[in-house]
């Protein structure tokens, strides 16, 4: 489909039979994935670093990656989860004080296989109007249709349980800084959290227990936490029953809660919720969501592939963004509806596309967003709702009281 010149020759194959013949960087080889697009000018490195990357190609839509360098500072976890890279110019030189390797030495260091292709437009384009699917990134296989049998043969999205494989294997603690005492106690439930997250809620004066993934109910009541936070994570949440086990418990034990992405749709399946697959995700730091109690419109980051359908609405693959405009929000979130832990209502939905947001309990000290709040590198117009979580946290009680 398009040639890029320069280097060691590789092929990116889409499920489709989309092939695309570029120049390898990172590790040469052969990797599987979902394939996806991101949006993001800068953040690269927090992206190649974010669990909830795991087991997916992305593609950068910004058309020159790698101009300031990696450093040891932004990382958003203990390594590199993308499962291939795509960039239409990698930077020949890294150009930041802060700098201390380019990308493709860190691309190797972690065994991450790249290629750049001067058809990141078209693929964006192909991803857009077909749907994220499987794809492969070969350097090793010079002929497209015997790698489209193995990309054909590989695992899809739908049903893989992730957060498993990118949880921290242990507990531990993140510490307010010096000089900020201890106002809370947060277990947090890794199922792919980013390094910043707890970060910001120490910054508050939370004392943040990161747990692993499939850690029971029992056992986050048992620390004994003012609040509990479900964080962001790869794959499809409908597989991940055990952390949907938990969440119903924690709800039943009345604590706040706050969850974010991922811990949003693990809510929505605890409310009795459906969730569903998008057609090609939201992913990149420019998605416009509005709070429908305020009208107000934030710039979020986003980083998920499936969504929390609607009170009444299965939710399909085929959606397309568009089908819904901002203009009319969907009626299934005008209203409150009922769960089995009390009134609960849509609190957010994307101006895109009208997709749900976020999700709050009416008489109880819950809520969540499908977005990043913590938004490394940016942009930072949800940064206050970790301060929302203290609130909760301080009074008890559900934020919907008090409007």
């Amino acid at each position: 489909m398009s040639e890029s010149t320069g280097g060691p020759a590789a092929l990116l194959v889409l499920e489709d039979g989309t092939v695309l013949r570029g120049t390898a960087f990172g590790t040469g080889g052969e990797t599987f994935g979902e394939m996806v697009f991101n949006t993001g000018m800068t953040g690269y490195q927090e992206t190649l670093t974010d669990p909830s990357y795991c087991r997916q190609i992305v593609a950068m839509t910004a058309p020159h990656i790698g101009n300031t360098g990696t450093n040891d500072e932004d990382p958003e976890s203990r390594r590199i989860w993308v499962s291939g890279y795509v960039v239409r110019e990698p930077a020949r030189l890294a150009s930041s004080w802060r700098a201390v390797r380019d990308l493709d030495a860190e691309l190797r260091a972690h065994g991450v296989t790249g290629i750049a292709v001067r058809g990141t437009r078209a693929l964006t384009r192909r991803i857009r109007e077909h749907g994220a699917m499987r794809a492969a990134i070969s350097t090793a296989e010079p002929d497209p249709a015997r790698l489209l049998e193995r990309v054909l043969a590989s695992p899809g999205m739908t049903g893989a349980d992730l957060a498993r494989i990118v949880t921290t294997p242990e507990p531990y603690t993140v510490k307010p800084p010096p000089g900020v005492p201890v106002r809370y106690r947060v277990a947090a439930v890794d199922l792919g959290i980013k390094a910043s997250t707890p970060r910001h809620m120490a910054a508050l004066g939370c004392e943040v227990l990161v747990l692993p993934a499939d850690t029971t109910a029992e056992a986050i009541l048992a620390s004994s936490p003012d609040g509990v936070f479900f964080s962001n994570g790869p794959g499809d949440p409908a597989a991940a029953g055990y952390a949907v086990a938990a969440m119903r418990g924690v709800l039943e034990a009345g604590l706040p809660v706050f969850g974010i992405c991922f811990g949003s749709q693990i809510l929505g399946l605890a409310l009795g919720l459906r969730t569903y697959k998008l057609r090609y995700g939201h992913r990149g730091v420019n998605q416009p969501v509005m709070d429908l109690a305020t009208g107000r419109v934030h710039i979020t980051s986003h980083n998920h592939g499936f969504a929390v359908a609607l009170p009444g609405d299965a939710g399909t693959i085929s959606r397309s963004a568009g089908e819904r405009v901002w203009a009319h929000v969907p009626p299934g979130a005008r209203s409150p509806f009922e769960t089995p832990y009390g009134r609960a209502a849509v609190s957010h939905v994307n101006l895109n596309d009208g997709v749900v947001e976020g999700l709050r309990l009416l008489d109880r000290p819950v809520f969540s967003v499908q977005y990043h709040p913590e938004a490394a590198p940016g942009p930072h117009d949800a940064g206050g709702l970790f301060e929302k979580f203290c609130s909760l946290m301080e009074t008890g009680v559900s934020d919907a009281a008090t409007r």
